[in-house]
């Protein structure tokens, strides 16, 4: 039977190779549009959890995927022989930096390798994976070509960014419209026609090179601008004007202005790296990307900015960083999520750590920092906890956080994140922001 009818009937087998935190999502999308689905993962903690019901992802319930993996729909194995039977291929791996800063595609590629030992005609293969335009045409296809098959006529390729924000309750997997582009015309309306049965609006650009420099225009464009407002953020401090209310004021501007926000640094699997990944691929066609690598500088100088600024609060109440207890809140790289990929928290944690502070940190989603070089414990927040810090510093501004607990116990808090958007006059001298 042709792909597009298996489609369109729902009989076309669906695997996604990546159960992170955008192939689980993506899984679960198509398992609940009646798809049946087998999920991939080399981790064999998250086959078993996936096959279980158990949830690790937060925008995903146990209770949503239990119904879908007890009604036969939704399957997890690291068996990637089982590709054979797959008639859609979603490839949903990490694409990290080198410590050289160069992309690391050895996810990608080791996807595409698997995928090829079992490749068959009419196969449709999809990159979500944000990576460098070319990646597709240069890297994946010569692998899938290698046994002599042809993409096009005996199996289709294209890419479709993803764009997963996670605990963003308002735009889930289903409602965040989707930008497509195939290597051929076929190949564009096979992964079309795919997509259109689980998320509400497809947008198809040209080709697979369009979509792929899709995802790195959108994220740079944050990065770059985030880069922006923290060198403002930076030069407030300076002339002792509140950042804050500078871009709440800048705000009000019905048009022409869109406000970004300063922090502690970014971080997360796209903001810190996708930039990264424009700069390197422009550097072959002999463009330096000047925004780019500066925005990623002024970025990436932001905890030591922090901790500059904390020398000094400290310096002010009359204490040494050494042996100061500082409670940390929040290691995440976002509020309301327990992702800490690149998360400047860590970082930040880490310099504190080496320099002698005595640290402590409350984050209700991150149970425990896979960091062996951070030997702290996660600590339920309590007065006596606030009462006994030096400095509350708050790096993630989590929801679920009691801010008048810590404004009424605390010696000294440093804000990063404006989560004390209103302080009362008889705490204000306490709180000191970014």
């Amino acid at each position: 039977m042709d792909i597009k009818k298996k489609i369109s009937e729902k009989k076309c087998r669906v695997g996604i190779i990546g159960l992170g935190y955008v192939g689980l999502p993506l899984a679960v999308e198509f398992a609940q549009s009646g798809f049946h689905v087998t999920g991939f993962d080399v981790n064999s903690g998250k086959v078993a959890s996936v096959n279980k019901g158990n949830s690790y992802i937060e925008d995903i319930t146990s209770n949503e995927l239990k119904k879908i993996t007890n009604g036969k729909l939704l399957k997890a194995t690291n068996d990637f022989s089982e590709l054979k039977n797959i008639d859609a291929v979603v490839i949903c791996v990490p694409t990290p930096l080198r410590k050289t800063r160069d992309p690391d595609l050895s996810y990608i590629i080791e996807s595409a390798e698997r995928i090829a030992e079992h490749l068959h005609k009419g196969q449709l293969i999809v990159l979500e994976s944000t990576t460098y335009p070319g990646t597709c045409e240069e890297v994946i296809m010569p692998i899938l070509e290698n046994k002599g098959f042809k993409t096009g006529r005996d199996f289709y390729l294209a890419f479709s960014p993803e764009r997963v924000d996670p605990g963003n309750k308002r735009f889930r997997t289903r409602d965040i419209p989707k930008v497509i582009g195939g290597y051929t015309e076929k190949c564009a309306q096979v992964a079309i026609l795919l997509y259109k049965q689980v998320i509400v609006e497809i947008i198809p650009v040209s080709s697979i090179r369009v979509a792929e420099m899709v995802k790195l225009l959108e994220n740079t464009y944050r990065a770059v601008n985030i880069g922006l407002v923290n060198e403002i953020a930076m030069m407030c401090d300076r002339m002792g004007i509140n950042v804050w209310e500078v871009i709440e004021g800048a705000a009000s501007k019905p048009f022409g202005f869109t406000p970004f926000l300063p922090g502690p640094g970014i971080g997360g699997h796209c903001l810190p790296i996708d930039p990264l990944y424009l700069s390197w691929k422009a550097k072959s066609y002999n463009f330096e990307a000047r925004f780019i690598e500066l925005a990623s500088q002024i970025n990436s100088f932001m905890p030591h900015h922090v901790i500059n600024k904390l020398l000094e609060i400290l310096n002010v109440a009359g204490k040494c960083l050494k042996n100061s207890r500082i409670l940390v809140m929040g290691v995440a790289y976002k509020k309301n999520v327990g992702d800490t990929r690149e998360s400047p928290a860590l970082d930040i944690l880490e310099k504190l750590f080496i320099a002698g502070a005595k640290l402590s940190y409350c984050d209700p989603y991150v149970p425990k920092i896979a960091n062996e070089k951070i030997k702290i414990s996660n600590s339920s927040l309590t007065k006596k906890l606030v009462a006994s810090s030096d400095c509350v510093l708050i790096l993630t501004d989590h929801d679920c956080f009691d801010l008048n607990l810590i404004l009424k116990h605390s010696k000294l808090v440093f804000d990063t994140r404006n989560a004390l958007k209103v302080i009362p006059r008889q705490y204000r001298g306490k709180v000191v922001k970014l």
